[in-house]
């Protein structure tokens, strides 16, 4: 069987590509392979047959580029939703306009089966429950784009630390990554919560209000995103550090464990992966089993979205759990959220966030 497969918003992830990360030249003019477009186009049994996009030179353009048929490039959603027999959608529009778009595909004629939504959830806690709600009514999976998880090293590392107790009890993470904490952050705050399987409890943050995208995405309004961090006490226990102020070109996205059986250190910048286990009071170095190298851009993210669209299939099929629900997705959204509302008001944060907090809205790309 071949599924059908739509996408709202011919963005960069889409598929044209994005500057500061493809050569200039390509953009729009080739099939970039670390996107939706691309992993629909390297994956068996699903076929993207529709896009649709409110600027329609755009729209036009990403149509060409991954021959998509004139009568199948849609000047809006809802025009698609209401035309097209999908089995999926995959949900690639700025941030801010999630929540419209994800509800609107669930409660559609279209009636798909999965909604892949890039990555962050929402820019407010109350759009991701609204988006939830809506695709648990619908009965559709909802699959949010942390591409990290769609990749074989984390998911066999976070079976190590939450099957194999690699780690033990886990006592303190320290974090680092690039500025902004919405744009590119939620990679690191998500792996955070997916490797520890906890949710923030109370957190404490700072924004600097520095940000780097408005010249690397040729952007013409300013928004909320921006460089911060702070601490986020979790509900396992854990004390987690989270320092996201770093310009891109200074960064590495590194994360330190300490647990009562050993320590990690990830550096996914620079490919480095250690591991030390605890014995008799002295930390011993040792592979990471199961593990070979370790998680790099250049390898790892390219295949992501590949993997992600194989995942879309076996949730077709019937025969996968959703790997990046929305409701983990949220998780990392609760703490940016929780930051700014911290660094606004000068008090600590406990999640979950109480109304009217959840309606508070960091405007994005």
């Amino acid at each position: 069987m071949m599924y059908r497969a739509g996408i709202i918003g011919t963005g960069g992830i889409a598929g044209m590509g994005i500057l500061g990360m493809h050569d200039e030249e390509a953009i729009g003019q080739e099939k970039i392979r670390a996107s939706h477009a691309g992993g629909y186009d390297e994956t068996p049994g699903v076929e993207l047959i529709a896009v649709a996009d409110i600027d329609e030179e755009s729209l036009h353009k990403f149509g060409e580029a991954w021959d998509i048929p004139s009568e199948c490039r849609y000047e809006g959603h809802d025009a698609m939703l209401a035309a097209e027999d999908l089995d999926v959608v995959s949900v690639c529009t700025p941030s801010f306009l999630h929540r419209d778009h994800v509800v609107d595909a669930a409660r559609s004629e279209t009636d798909p089966d999965v909604i892949w939504c890039e990555k962050p959830i929402a820019s407010a806690v109350s759009d991701a429950e609204a988006m939830i709600e809506a695709c648990d009514d619908a009965d559709a999976e909802f699959l949010v784009n942390h591409s990290f998880r769609f990749t074989d090293k984390l998911r066999r590392l976070h079976e190590l630390i939450q099957e194999k107790d690699l780690l033990g009890d886990v006592h303190s993470v320290s974090s680092q990554f690039r500025m902004e904490l919405l744009r590119n952050s939620t990679h690191l705050l998500d792996t955070l919560v997916y490797l520890l399987d906890a949710r923030a409890d109370r957190v404490s943050g700072y924004i600097s209000g520095e940000n780097e995208a408005v010249n690397s995405l040729d952007a013409d309004r300013g928004v909320d995103d921006a460089a911060g961090g702070g601490y986020a006490f979790m509900d396992d226990g854990t004390f987690t550090t989270i320092d996201c102020t770093i310009p891109r070109d200074d960064s590495s996205m590194i994360l330190s464990f300490v647990g009562s059986e050993g320590k990690l250190y990830m550096n996914n910048d620079d490919g480095e992966w250690r591991y030390w286990s605890l014995e008799d009071g002295e930390h011993v170095e040792e592979p990471l089993p199961g593990i070979e190298g370790a998680w790099t851009w250049e390898d790892d993210y390219e295949s992501a979205f590949g993997n992600a669209a194989s995942h879309v299939v076996e949730l077709l099929d019937g025969e996968a759990t959703n790997r990046s629900p929305g409701r983990e997705a949220a998780r990392s959204l609760e703490i940016i959220a929780g930051f700014y509302i911290s660094h606004y008001t000068g008090g600590d944060v406990s999640i979950p966030l109480d109304q009217p907090l959840r309606d508070v809205t960091i405007t994005s790309w």
